[in-house]
């Protein structure tokens, strides 16, 4: 599953979601079913408190080298040095943050966050291993 099979030079074109962070089974890495209290692996049936979810970082991106565009999409911790934090503490940032300031819809933390994540990515060249 992580093995490279070789790699691509490619710039970010666009990118293709909002959803940067999801809650993930720490056993297949599957997206968890998170409700107020518990949180539920459909793929592999694993169940537990949701406040003991952990999170992990997916990036779909549209990219371009000199010839094609694709769509790749990037999983994991070798995003956490372009966030500088990992996907847990993030989310945790993101949630305390929406707790201080009251706010009621995650609109605008959503588009900030999507700003800035364009403003990393997009005209940018990097070495995709794919």
């Amino acid at each position: 599953m992580n093995s490279v099979q070789g790699l691509l030079a490619a710039s970010v074109i666009s990118i293709q979601n909002s959803c940067f962070i999801y809650p993930a089974c720490q056993n297949c890495f599957s997206r968890l079913i998170l409700d107020s209290r518990r949180f539920t692996c459909l793929k592999c049936g694993c169940t537990g408190e949701a406040k003991d979810a952990s999170y992990r970082y997916r990036l779909s991106l549209k990219i371009a080298d000199t010839n094609d565009l694709f769509d790749i999409t990037v999983f994991g911790s070798c995003l956490d040095p372009f966030f500088g934090v990992t996907a847990e503490n993030l989310q945790r940032y993101i949630q305390d943050f929406n707790q201080l300031s009251e706010e009621t819809n995650n609109e605008s933390t959503t588009r900030a966050l999507v700003q800035a994540v364009e403003t990393c990515f997009i005209g940018k060249r990097f070495i995709f291993g794919v």
